[in-house]
């Protein structure tokens, strides 16, 4: 075996070279340069002064205007993530290893695991939302507010089906990654007392591999009865344009996700299906670090996309007023009635 495996860490270097330390006590500056510490300290630190007020300013106008609240789930697993995975992992990259221990890895791990799950379970449902929205297989069938709550209470079920196992036995836990100073569920071992590829194929198939095929299947369709309606002008310039606009914004968070999120799906299945392969610790530590970076995405991608969040957001902030004019507001209501006529996901869908 080319790591060391201890009883709740496993540094991906053999303990031959007298060097290996445990995780949870001593800097881990033989995997790493303290320089590329510092790097992941400055990253993390951009995430967190970003992140942070970003989300915390979605929630707040979520709050203030309740034909928003569909960005609801998304922020709060987002938030989740900015103040449980990005503080903790900024202190333990700046001092170099895990210094919370075991416990805060197991605490670290699950939040982090959490918050990309409910993302993720998110998208799922808004998928399937915007496929029964747009394509119709059951008819002219209408999302209620129950039916938002129904979604809502899916996504965190699954995220939590996902993250809760190891603190209760299935696989080995939460254990320190790549260079140490972040933590995620052990693809390293094989132990058959933890029942580690068990939990590690589950989540691959169950937690990942499904929600994805049900994402591109959904916007496939999607996309095929966009052009199809337009083509045969089967409803209304306003409706059209309108469904677009949703689509076009939850496809770009979809992309978003997969961006953040796939590397470093790959290299974990990677290093599960080669159990003792010699790899560098930053091999693993940059997708694991550049996968927190979809906190910033679906905020962004809210403004960007979105004129009545938009617009929103500046009268939040200009405490009731929009100084750049009446126009952007009328437009804004212009369009926010004709989403919330057309396109009934506008209220309650469950993101």
């Amino acid at each position: 075996m080319n790591g060391t495996e201890g009883i709740n860490f496993y540094v991906p270097m053999s303990n031959k070279t007298g060097l290996v330390r445990s995780p949870f006590e001593y800097p881990q500056y033989y995997l790493a340069e303290p320089w590329k510490y510092r790097i992941v300290c400055c990253y993390i630190f951009f995430l967190i002064s970003t992140g942070l007020p970003i989300n915390l300013l979605t929630l707040l106008v979520t709050f203030k205007h309740k034909k928003l609240r569909q960005k609801l789930n998304l922020a709060v697993a987002d938030l989740f993530m900015a103040c449980f995975g990005f503080t903790v992992t900024f202190y333990t990259a700046w001092n170099g290893y895990f210094v919370f221990g075991p416990t805060g890895c197991a605490v670290e791990g699950f939040f982090a695991t959490l918050g990309g799950q409910v993302a993720l379970w998110s998208l799922v449902v808004l998928a399937i939302e915007r496929y029964i929205v747009v394509c119709k297989p059951m008819g002219n069938f209408r999302f209620s507010s129950s039916h938002a709550m129904m979604g809502i209470a899916f996504t965190w079920v699954m995220a939590l089906s996902c993250a809760a196992p190891p603190l209760f036995g299935w696989a080995r836990g939460y254990i320190p990654e790549g260079m140490q100073c972040s933590c995620g569920p052990d693809y390293y071992t094989h132990n058959p007392d933890y029942h580690n590829e068990s939990y590690v194929l589950y989540m691959f198939v169950i937690h990942f591999i499904i929600p994805v095929v049900v994402i591109f299947f959904s916007y496939g369709r999607l996309i095929c009865k966009v052009r199809e309606a337009a083509a045969q002008q089967q409803e209304s310039a306003t409706t059209q344009k309108a469904e677009k606009e949703v689509t076009r914004m939850v496809i770009l968070m979809v992309l978003g996700f997969m961006m953040a999120w796939t590397p470093y799906a790959v290299v974990a299945f990677w290093i599960f299906t080669n159990k003792g392969a010699d790899f560098n610790a930053t091999f693993m530590a940059a997708p694991a670090f550049f996968s927190k970076s979809s906190s910033l995405y679906n905020p962004i991608i809210y403004v960007l996309m979105n004129k009545q969040f938009r617009n929103c957001m500046i009268t939040t902030i200009c405490c009731g007023k929009n100084p750049f004019g009446d126009d952007d507001v009328s437009s804004t209501v212009s369009q926010s009635k004709t989403e919330v006529s057309s396109v009934s996901s506008s209220q309650v869908s469950p993101a």
